[in-house]
């Protein structure tokens, strides 16, 4: 199991988001706990983050230390042309 780590930026961009689409988010985050075993996960390249996971028209942003088993999120934004 991997350990889950919100950074603060993360955790207000996921206070600005609408109550149903923050439950979706956070029920799909803790899927992440199992990673690199989940779905709607791919790798960026060229990007500040490393991995990016799809709920819905929002994207998660994070990055993957798989020797201390850690997710750090950094991101949260909606799906648009400056997501990415």
């Amino acid at each position: 199991m991997n350990e889950i780590l919100w950074s603060n930026r993360a955790r207000k961009q996921l206070k600005r988001i609408p109550a149903a689409y923050r439950k979706s988010i956070t029920d799909a985050t803790r899927k992440l706990a199992n990673f690199p075993d989940c779905s709607n996960v791919k790798p960026l390249i060229n990007h500040r983050y490393g991995w990016r996971l799809r709920v819905g028209r929002y994207r998660v942003l994070f990055d993957y230390d798989g020797a201390v088993r850690i997710v750090a999120i950094g991101e949260v934004k909606k799906r648009d042309e400056r997501t990415y």
